[in-house]
């Protein structure tokens, strides 16, 4: 599954807002080689996509927004996306482009999701409103091309409801793994050898005094890392004894389990959510670096981060989108910004820009004199 447009509306505090993820001329000698559907090389699309800016600009909230989409469409209950509507009084939108395979042929899907306002809090079949369309990617399109297509037919709003205007997307072979993941507070571990020996390598670079990991023998879901001189233990997804854990040991155990998902190569989405905030730059480089080399081919990962040292990093500029927030007397409005849109030349550089808040996206700061002076 691929992402390739998303707008939302009255979700979170998105309030019309739109991000898009193709991108239109093929970039000479790039270092990401395989940006495009396979087999189709003018479908190009943003396979790595690394999301900044300052705190409370949608970061997390974009991620909790993809995946609840996901849930809707795999388990076609309303109820696990209509809790992040901000204002169940007015209508709520969103629209999604994504590519899926059908019967050995890739299409290109459209989503059009509308809930209308309401003063019981209450969405159902009555007042939920789903429409979706699809074509068919041919060996020369692109993804311009077939959005084209797709506008033709967003005039023909179907009657049926919404769980079956859902049903027309085929099983979605997307595995997401999302690091904080608001859907459930468990430490994943998998009882088996090749994984365990992987979750012992990651917490030993983030941790050189971890020992080993193993599992705890006649005890079901149960785990043990040792110290050396003190173990901690992991049983039915919970550490036993959290506090003996740095918060950048704990968050490995969700690093490792997001490499896992990449080395298996499942065609997928991974959104990973500042899951580097309590770890050295240097390795939360070395880490997105193994991520971009494990992704596979029709997949893409979404990685967000506060890390400007990433900026260093060979990608595309088309990589970089910055999230903005602006504050009016009637609201606020969050915007999307990609680093290719501004700077067009291949000299041009990244890390410059950001320094010299091209993009407008730097923290407001000036309340910290007034901070010094109360």
């Amino acid at each position: 599954m691929i992402i390739m447009d998303l707008k939302i509306n009255n979700f979170f505090a998105f309030e019309n807002f739109h991000i898009n993820f193709s991108y239109p001329k093929k970039i000479v000698n790039s270092y990401l080689e395989d940006e495009f559907l396979e087999g189709y090389p003018n479908f190009r699309y943003q396979k790595i996509n690394i999301i900044m800016g300052s705190n409370a600009t949608g970061k997390t909230s974009l991620g909790k927004m993809i995946l609840a989409i996901f849930n809707l469409i795999n388990k076609k209950n309303i109820d696990l996306i209509s809790p992040f509507i901000s204002n169940k009084k007015k209508n709520a939108f969103f629209a999604m482009d994504f590519v899926e395979k059908k019967e050995n042929k890739y299409y290109l899907y459209r989503m059009n999701a509308h809930f209308l306002g309401n003063d019981e809090d209450s969405y159902s079949i009555d007042n939920v409103k789903i429409n979706v369309y699809s074509v068919e990617i041919k060996k020369r399109d692109n993804y311009e091309l077939c959005s084209e297509r797709l506008d033709l037919l967003t005039n023909n709003k179907s009657t049926e409801n919404y769980i079956t205007e859902l049903e027309k997307i085929p099983k979605l072979s997307w595995g997401f793994a999302f690091p904080f993941d608001s859907f459930k507070s468990e430490y994943s571990v998998l009882d088996d050898d090749r994984y365990l020996k992987l979750l012992e390598y990651t917490l030993k670079v983030l941790d050189p005094a971890v020992k080993y990991v193993r599992r705890i023998e006649n005890v079901k879901n149960a785990f043990i890392i040792s110290f050396g001189d003190k173990d901690i233990i992991l049983q039915d997804g919970k550490i036993v004894n959290e506090s003996l854990l740095s918060s950048g040991t704990k968050e490995g155990i969700r690093i490792a389990s997001i490499i896992d998902s990449l080395k298996v190569g499942k065609e997928a989405v991974y959104y990973c959510d500042e899951m580097f905030s309590h770890i050295h730059s240097d390795i939360e480089k070395g880490f997105l670096s193994l991520m971009i080399d494990l992704l596979g081919r029709n997949s893409q990962l979404f990685f967000t981060s506060h890390n400007t040292d990433l900026l260093d990093l060979p990608l595309p500029k088309h990589c970089f989108t910055f999230l903005k927030k602006e504050i009016y007397d009637d609201g606020q409005v969050i915007s999307a910004i990609n680093a290719s849109k501004y700077l067009k030349e291949n000299t041009d550089s990244l890390r410059n820009a950001v320094d010299n808040d091209l993009f407008s996206v730097s923290p407001n700061l000036v309340l910290l004199d007034e901070i010094g002076n109360i």
